[in-house]
Order: structure tokens, then sequence, then C-alpha cells
């Protein structure tokens, strides 16, 4: 520890263990699984079985989120990460739906990782929290999944 300061670090908290077990649980599972084809659509189920066990509004938003991502971009293959509903592109996870409930958050987001080409100068926005799932919001999503993909 440099200057003296105390680390505040005290571990992983029982949320982020779980979704680390649940991310090297799906790991083995796509490991095991057969061809391409076969691989793409048990991943699809997949996600839609965890937005099926969501409850409430989150379970609401991810519907509607699935939906817009999948119709704005099929290239972005659904698949699990880190036991959240995620869309990648070659592998690499463009963007994902976290549930408010996954970490006791107040609200759902909508995140994008850096393979997202969603690059403004020098600072830009990757995560977005969603309360509800509107026409309005559904039109922003849609605008944000198709220049991630770019």
């Amino acid at each position: 520890m440099s200057g003296g300061r105390k680390s505040e670090f005290e571990g992983f908290t029982a949320e982020e263990r779980a979704a680390m077990k649940e991310h090297a649980a799906e790991r083995k599972k796509a490991a095991r699984r057969g061809s391409a084809a076969q691989k793409a659509a048990e991943a699809e189920r997949d996600v839609l079985a965890k937005i099926a066990e969501m409850e409430g509004d989150d379970r609401v938003m991810a519907e509607r989120v699935h939906a817009v991502v999948t119709g704005s971009a099929p290239q972005l293959a659904p698949r699990l990460w880190y036991g959240m509903p995620a869309y990648a592109l070659d592998g690499k996870v463009v963007c994902f739906f976290q549930s408010a409930a996954k970490f006791k958050a107040r609200y759902a987001t909508l995140g994008f990782n850096d393979a997202a080409r969603l690059d403004e100068g020098s600072m830009w926005p990757t995560a977005f929290a969603l309360t509800e799932v509107t026409p309005e919001v559904e039109e922003q999503i849609a605008a944000l999944v198709k220049q991630a993909v770019g």
C-alpha cells in the first residue's frame, strides 16, 4: 500500500461471486456444444430462459431489449454473459442487459463493451439506466445498437 492508505477492498459481494460462477458455467456449457448452428440456437434458448426467470419490470424490459437488439442488429448473437442476456459479434460481447435485481440496483442497465463502436470524441457513455422501455426508448436502443455494430 503506497502512501500509508488502507485498502477498502473486502472481497466480492455474494452477487458478484454468483455472477462469476454463472460465467464459468456458461463457458463450460458453450464448450460442450456441437455445431455452430446448434451453439447459436442453444445460446438463444439460454438467453430466453434467463429472461423468463426475471420478475416484473426486469422481465418486461429484458424482453423488449431482446426484441429491439435482435431486430436492429440480426448479426449479433444472443448469449449469456455473467448470467445476463448479452449480444455478441464475432464472439465478443457488444452489449448486455443487466436486470435491477441482479445486483440489487434501483434500475436495470443496458451496457456496451469496448467492442461497441460508440466512440464520440474523448468520452462517451457505455451504460444506460433503464426504468422502463417505451417506444421512444426502443428507438434510442435501436440507434445505439446499430451504431455499436457499425
